[in-house]
């Protein structure tokens, strides 16, 4: 189970801290990532850090945010800084499938909104 918390709404240019506590799975062997579902795209990569902390961003937050995990926690983090309107949507943390990179398991999701 994944379970995210941390969205809100801000004003651009503004920052949120989102968190996703995992259970039921061992959350140290896993690649973990963030996705988004905005007003223009079902689904979009956003970040994702691997077992190793080898972290990749999507070109759109890179600069901005920064996803980061705590293991000991079972708690995986996306720092958002400097947000803009089109960053507005639902964001979800999700396991990912270590040969595909593409999601295995999602949260709920949290909303984040960012008016201009």
């Amino acid at each position: 189970q994944l379970v995210e918390s941390g969205g809100g709404h801000v004003q651009t240019g503004g920052s949120l801290s989102l968190s996703c506590v995992g259970s039921g799975f061992f959350f140290a062997n896993h690649f973990m990532g963030w996705y988004r579902r905005t007003p223009g795209k079902e689904r979009e990569f956003v970040a994702r850090i691997t077992i190793a902390q080898d972290i990749y961003y999507a070109d759109s937050v890179k600069g901005r945010f920064a996803i980061s995990r705590d293991n000991a926690k079972n708690t995986l983090y996306l720092q958002m800084n400097n947000l803009r309107p089109e960053d507005t949507g639902v964001y979800y943390c999700v396991t990912l499938n270590y040969y595909t990179q593409e999601p295995d398991d999602w949260g709920q999701g949290t909303q984040v909104t960012v008016s201009s």
